[in-house]
């Protein structure tokens, strides 16, 4: 989230799209109700299908999954045709003034650069011009061609009403209706918020669906402002956390990237990662890398860190391509993999394609399960017949199950949608012989480097010169590593503004990143949670809900990241002079000498607006960007691509270009490129969704929750069940390339079918919550139906749209 759960009452329009809160996310769903009964705040929902969000919905729109793009890339057509954008705002805030390079073009649903051979992109056209004084070349008049205003209004000049009723099957009138809606907040005195989750980020373009909202919201001026912004809603605790301490296979703590195969050279992969600006006087805060990276490979390995060996940066791995999930159980499959260490992870379930995973596990030597819980992953070498139809026998992986606490049997912090770090302490303890993560972990870890030291190996210095300075090693304190990933001083720090002056004592805990060093003398695990444990002490464990602001900026309540910031890019919220946009709901503003206000500032605290340093300082162009110069595996502007999996031939918006059918620079493996269902064997389009009375695959142990959802079901139009003869409550067979699934038919009219290029489309949905095992009614692993295949950027699985067939049993 940009801005967090509370701020959504300030909206006074809320796009729910890509997402369902009102059942995935009931609790935060009371800030909309909130936004509605205080602000008149206007509902809009735009889904598949007709949930329980859409029930209250002021506007409710149906749209094909998987063509969210083309109803966003339309309305970015709609604002920018009507000159219905907050023009204040874009001209200083963001790249639209930019000049891009003479060898970027765009044609056929290609950009230019493409290698079809490799299905990646040569990016180097990707970027602005720059003059000769190394600044990029900008037309604050928006008139030269070349500027990204004109070259945003050319790209999406196809994306017209009639184009999103043929794609999307959304009539045009309903477009046309919310269009005119969300237009209305191209004012300073009106916000709309996006709430977003799975819908948006489980497709094979999923990190364009994002950035189109994102655009959507830009120029619209809602960026930064309270009740505005993009919010990614979080399907449980600590997702957003997963991603905050570098848990992706190319990540480290705090959004830093490992190094790749050929950056053997240290200060090279500093250069590439701290951008000087792109204008002058421009902040590009990432410059900061070099203190960010230095403290925290001084958390990790503390003596052994040295300047003279580089801070350690040899101990990192070099990754000669990305090792994501869906690479990892590629690799498996091809028997290039051994063991498989699976913590609080249930793949078998989660994963796409339940029978290429199968495969996968079957070719390991050795299956780790880390899990309060049996899982299927756990037990996926039994036969459970029909619902895990395996030969047993055959399959030779030795899996060892190791039983672990729950996060209530512990003490610790957990990451939400707002970024917000909330402690949370032990409410029962585990039972029988169950370890917490950090025992389990710190055992292993203890052995394979007491093995090291024994014995040697080809490279010993990463493990036995990892630091553990904890006080039983055995078993790491929470409140340990919360320091530790907090940061603090390794020696005396001097005030940089008088340097005869300590500011902080060795041993003593940082208050935040700016504290940080490059010389060795801090420690930081995370950099955007330095602070969090701050010399004061657990800022995360406060609970002052105090709210002088009365607009739900209550920052005495836990502690967000970054420097207890609520809101994102605050400084967007200001005009260029430094005065708030909308002083009913201001944040931050200038006072004369600095900036303060409601929230923390997103800014540099005495920096002078008449310097005209923009607001989004961690790029080198301090604007936000339309242009996604290189950052994109598929291109600089968000392009619509069918789903890997569609029911059309082609794609309507580039319709004589086969390679631009599909994301061309989608995570695909060679096997699987042809293992995609076609529309004349599986001709309804299939998507995938949570109910409100599970929680993904641990509810079905609990038998309360097994009484209100006890057996798994697929929710059918009533149109298509007529077509098949299918009644309520009768048994369904549903078919994909991969493999099928039985389950009791849901008969509603809540699922309509759609007109998509003068074919009727029917769509299908299916609740994940069911497996084999559990005390809810064993059922069908609904990714036994879903393809292999996931976006370029993210590596997510394209789970919310694929094509299937409807049987009646």
């Amino acid at each position: 989230m940009t801005n967090h759960w509370v701020d959504i009452k300030n909206a006074d329009l809320i796009l729910i799209m890509g997402g369902n809160a009102a059942e995935a996310h009931p609790c935060g769903f009371k800030w909309v109700t909130e936004a509605k009964a205080h602000n008149k705040a206007r509902l809009i929902v735009v889904d598949p299908r007709f949930t329980r969000s859409a029930s209250v919905a002021d506007v409710y729109a149906p749209i094909r999954t998987g063509t969210d793009i083309v109803f966003l890339g339309g309305l970015i057509n709609y604002l920018l045709a009507n000159d219905t954008i907050q023009r204040e705002y874009v001209v200083n805030y963001t790249d639209l003034s930019f000049i891009v390079k003479d060898a970027f073009a765009f044609a056929d649903g290609l950009y230019s650069g493409y290698d079809a051979a490799k299905r990646s992109y040569d990016k180097s056209s990707w970027d602005y011009a720059l003059g000769e004084d190394g600044y990029v070349r900008t037309d604050p008049t928006l008139t030269d061609p070349r500027c990204v205003y004109n070259l945003l209004k050319q790209h999406y000049a196809r994306y017209t009403p009639e184009m999103v009723e043929r794609v999307c099957g959304t009539p045009k009138d309903k477009v046309l209706q919310i269009w005119d809606m969300i237009a209305s907040t191209a004012t300073p005195t009106r916000a709309m918020t996006i709430m977003y989750a799975l819908g948006w980020t489980q497709h094979s373009i999923g990190s364009q669906m994002i950035r189109t909202g994102a655009m959507v919201q830009l120029l619209l001026g809602n960026i930064g402002v309270a009740g505005g912004g993009m919010n990614a809603l979080r399907g449980h605790s600590n997702i957003q956390g997963l991603t905050d301490l570098g848990l992706m296979s190319n990540l480290l703590p705090g959004y830093m990237t490992l190094p790749n195969e050929k950056e053997q050279d240290f200060e090279a992969y500093i250069v590439a990662r701290a951008p000087k600006p792109l204008r002058p006087n421009q902040l590009s805060y990432w410059q900061n890398y070099r203190k960010f990276f230095v403290s925290f490979m001084k958390a990790w390995w503390g003596d052994a860190a040295t300047a003279d060996n580089r801070w350690a940066f040899d101990y990192l791995p070099k990754l000669d391509k990305p090792y994501d999930m869906l690479q990892a159980y590629e690799l498996m499959r091809q028997g290039k993999m051994n063991g498989y260490l699976c913590q609080g992870f249930n793949p078998l379930a989660a994963a796409p394609n339940k029978a290429k995973l199968t495969e996968a596990f079957s070719r390991l030597k050795y299956l780790v399960i880390m899990d309060p819980l049996a899982t299927e992953t756990s037990e996926f070498w039994k036969n459970h017949g029909a619902l895990n139809d395996v030969d047993a026998s055959a399959i030779q992986t030795e899996v060892f199950r190791l039983p672990t606490t729950c996060f209530a049997e512990e003490n610790g912090s957990l990451t939400n949608s707002s970024r917000w770090l909330q402690w949370h302490w032990k409410g029962a303890e585990p039972p029988g012989e169950a370890r917490s993560d950090l025992e389990i972990m710190a055992g292993l870890f203890l052995r394979l480097r007491a093995l090291y030291r024994k014995d040697g190996g080809a490279f010993a210095d990463p493990i036995v010169n990892l630091t553990w300075k904890y006080a039983q090693p055995h078993s790491p304190a929470p409140e340990e590593l919360a320091r530790e990933y907090s940061g603090g001083a390794l020696k005396d720090l001097a005030d940089p503004k008088d340097p005869t002056k300590v500011m902080r004592k060795a041993g003593e805990q940082l208050a935040g990143f700016a504290e940080l060093r490059d010389d060795g003398s801090t420690a930081s695990g995370c950099w955007i949670f330095c602070g969090a444990w701050g010399p004061t002490g657990n800022l995360m464990a406060r609970r002052d809900n105090a709210d002088p602001t009365g607009i739900g900026q209550t920052l005495n309540w836990a502690w967000a990241w970054p420097a207890n910031r609520r809101v994102l890019y605050n400084r967007a919220s200001c005009d260029p002079s430094g005065k708030p946009f909308n002083p009913q709901r201001a944040l931050v503003a200038w006072n004369g000498s600095a900036w303060g206000g409601a929230d923390v500032p997103d800014f540099v605290a005495g920096e002078n607006p008449a310097g005209g340093m923009g607001p989004f300082i961690m790029n080198p162009e301090g604007v936000a960007r339309f242009f996604a110069r290189a950052g994109m595996a598929e291109g600089p502007f968000p392009e619509h691509y069918e789903p890997f999996e569609t029911p059309l031939a082609a794609n309507p918006l580039n319709p004589g270009q086969a390679q631009a059918l599909n994301n061309p620079a989608a995570r695909v493996f060679a096997d699987d490129l042809a293992a995609f269902g076609k529309a004349d064997q599986f001709p309804h389009v299939a998507t995938t969704y949570r109910l409100t009375e599970h929680f993904h695959y641990w509810t079905k142990h609990v038998r309360l929750n097994a009484i209100v959802q006890p057996e798994q079901f697929v929710e059918i139009g009533a149109a298509l069940a007529d077509a098949l003869g299918i009644g309520n409550g009768s048994r369904v067979r549903v078919v994909s390339n991969r493999g099928h699934i039985e389950a009791v038919a849901m008969v509603t009219k809540r699922i309509k079918p759609l007109t998509i290029e003068g074919k009727v489309v029917h769509t299908v949905g299916i609740p994940i919550h069911w497996g084999f095992l559990g005390v809810a009614k064993p059922g069908f692993l609904a990714n036994t139906l879903t393809p292999f295949v996931g976006d370029a950027n993210t590596q997510t699985p394209e789970f919310k749209s694929f094509l299937v067939r409807v049987e009646k049993v």
